[in-house]
């Protein structure tokens, strides 16, 4: 497995553009299979998921090719709607193709998806949105099938507002017959954007970034040249990384609004933020302050995405804060990597204490999931001494060489390859 080698202690300084939204292009990809033809999808991220999902296309008959940062899609020769157990297992996100498939086909077959182990993630919204539309869902073991000659709109409520399950009742509504209203949807961004696709292929739909959407189906979608919007989480990660190592950031091709609770955050810490339009600078050249009480939240509140990464800052503010993760139970791995770097955190069931400490220092650390691995980055980045993160292929899900966009900022970070021998110091 290869490794992440930090020198930390070195300020970030310097300018560096964000990367698409994968939580944005993988549903985006996804919804590309409802109509036959060529689709260009612009801005799409380098990433282990991105190419987890082409290959899925390749298996049902489309052509696909990521070029530079714009995917080639040809669905026209789509021929299959079986998902490949064996690629359906690398990635949670495989699951957004039930609709689609389900809407073109008329049946899916699908397992249950892989991806981070960050805790229970269950599927029976998806499954349960689904039926409601009129689908039939048999599942048998690993295996779930879904049929149905066709869809036919309804009114569909979510008792937890799941992204995942918002995006999958939205792509299979879109050709379904007659209305169908989302109440209790999610209302992430990426929600906003895959809207917008659906809708630049002939959907008719509205209420993204409300609790409530409303979509009358359609005969048939065209295919479109689209671009998705930046990667927020991305942006959030280089805003802390500037911030925790007290350096002077520029960054470009973000959206401010999609960040409006994690600026909030970052203020109060006394992280001084500017906006313009596209571009943000992030300067932080005192110690972080301490803040009182995070809990992370569906949008628009705090995401548990940046929880990790959070942490990180908050385990070298003054004073003592808390962090209480309501999304995921299983998000708090990283706390005993943390720790091992000489973080202050003491954990009590969903709710992380930490006691901000003067410095941290380097060690060996494991990334465990996606979001966890950029944390460790960070935290390597504003650490004494040498730090090496293995498990890389997890934090390559979701960052495009996380190494060389650092490096632009003048980190000190490099990936080995086992072949190579390490000294740890």
């Amino acid at each position: 497995m290869e490794k992440l080698v930090i020198e930390g202690g070195k300020p970030l300084s310097g300018s560096v553009r964000i990367h698409g939204a994968k939580n944005a292009a993988l549903p985006v990809l996804a919804a590309s299979m409802m109509a036959a033809g060529v689709h260009r999808i612009g801005n799409v991220p380098d990433l282990l998921d991105i190419h987890v999902m082409l290959d899925i296309l390749r298996a049902l008959g489309c052509k696909a090719e990521l070029k530079d940062d714009v995917v080639t899609l040809e669905t026209s020769s789509a021929n299959s709607s079986h998902v490949p157990e064996e690629l359906m297992t690398q990635m949670r996100s495989s699951i957004f193709l039930m609709g689609p498939l389900l809407s073109r086909f008329g049946h899916v077959q699908v397992y249950q998806p892989g991806g981070c182990a960050i805790g229970e993630r269950k599927i029976d919204l998806h499954l349960k949105g689904l039926q409601a539309l009129g689908a039939t869902i048999e599942e048998s073991g690993n295996t779930i099938t879904c049929r149905a000659e066709r869809l036919k709109g309804t009114d569909v409520s979510l008792d937890y507002p799941s992204v995942g399950a918002t995006e999958n009742i939205m792509m299979a509504a879109a050709l379904a017959e007659g209305v169908t209203t989302i109440s209790g949807a999610a209302r992430e961004p990426e929600i906003q954007d895959l809207q917008n696709f659906l809708n630049s292929m002939g959907a008719n739909m509205i209420g993204a970034g409300t609790d409530t959407i409303t979509i009358e189906g359609v005969e048939s979608l065209t295919p479109q040249a689209y671009r998705v919007i930046p990667d927020r989480i991305v942006t959030g990660t280089l805003m802390v990384a500037a911030a925790v190592t007290r350096g002077n950031v520029t960054l470009e091709n973000v959206c401010p609004p999609h960040l409006t609770s994690v600026i909030h955050v970052l203020k109060r810490a006394g992280v001084q933020i500017a906006t313009r339009d596209d571009i943000m600078i992030v300067n932080c050249s005192a110690r972080p302050k301490s803040v009182e009480r995070i809990i992370t939240s569906p949008h628009p509140s705090f995401p548990t995405d940046l929880q990790a990464q959070m942490m990180v800052l908050l385990s070298l503010a003054d004073g003592i804060s808390v962090m209480k993760e309501t999304v995921f139970e299983g998000r708090f791995k990283h706390v005993d990597e943390l720790t091992r770097m000489g973080a202050d955190i003491r954990v009590d069931l969903s709710s992380a204490f930490i006691r901000g400490v003067p410095r941290l220092y380097g060690a060996t650390v494991e990334a465990t999931d996606l979001r966890a691995g950029a944390a460790l980055v960070i935290a390597g980045l504003a650490a004494s001494g040498t730090t090496i993160v293995e498990q890389v292929h997890h934090i390559d899900r979701g960052y495009d060489r996380i190494e060389n966009m650092f490096g632009r900022l003048g980190a000190k970070i490099e990936r080995f390859s086992p072949v190579r021998q390490l000294k740890v110091p």
